[in-house]
């Protein structure tokens, strides 16, 4: 299984790039998993303007960025939450990448973790960055890992200081490869589920 990962901040010494390397080292002990990590920098862009897509096309940083999503089985994100939500940077990428055809991020398999200098960790700004991940398609991964008050949450070599933290997050990876490798889509099992039974109203007066 190849798995794509970032973080969604370009600042130099950002928590959340931290964050997301040290999920790409967890990920690096399952056998099966091929990881690569980029960082956001990689993939420069302008402010979201259809009319730079019609004059010019499509950035290349952005035809780059939905190749490697495209290219992944599954897509890990480590977000910075910004006054209660999803950083702007984020999404100008997502909108960027929704103008790309094939849309690269449909029935992706996605996981947002965030750190926060917050009390919240990134709880509120991971609500956000669901949105548009499901509009476009995504299959999103239900449950989130944070870490809050983060400035304080890491040592000088970039690891978290609470080996807790270390395991909840080996366990949220876990679970989230489990989450990707299914062979049927999310969807799919609702489509089963309600094509094996009869939702017509009953006559019964009793109900």
């Amino acid at each position: 299984m190849k798995v794509f990962l970032f973080a969604a901040s370009l600042r130099k010494g950002s928590y959340n790039k931290k964050l997301v390397r040290i999920a790409a080292d967890l990920l690096s002990e399952h056998v099966f998993c091929e990881v690569e990590v980029c960082e956001f920098n990689e993939f420069p862009m302008p402010m979201f303007n259809a009319d730079i897509a019609e004059e010019f096309g499509i950035p290349d940083s952005i035809a780059k960025l939905g190749n490697k999503i495209q290219e992944a089985d599954a897509v890990i994100i480590s977000t910075p939450e910004y006054n209660g939500s999803i950083p702007g940077t984020l999404k100008n990428a997502i909108d960027w990448l929704s103008m790309l055809d094939p849309n690269p991020l449909a029935k992706k398999y996605v996981c947002l973790i965030g750190a926060s200098d917050e009390r919240l960790g990134g709880v509120r700004g991971n609500i956000h960055c669901r949105v548009p991940f499901h509009i476009l398609g995504a299959y999103m991964y239900p449950n989130y890992f944070d870490v809050a008050l983060s400035d304080t949450a890491f040592d000088e070599k970039g690891q978290l200081k609470d080996p807790k933290q270390v395991e909840k997050l080996n366990d949220i990876l876990g679970d989230f490869l489990r989450f990707a490798s299914r062979k049927e889509s999310p969807f799919d099992v609702l489509d089963d589920f309600i094509g094996n039974r009869d939702f017509t109203r009953s006559n019964n007066a009793n109900h």
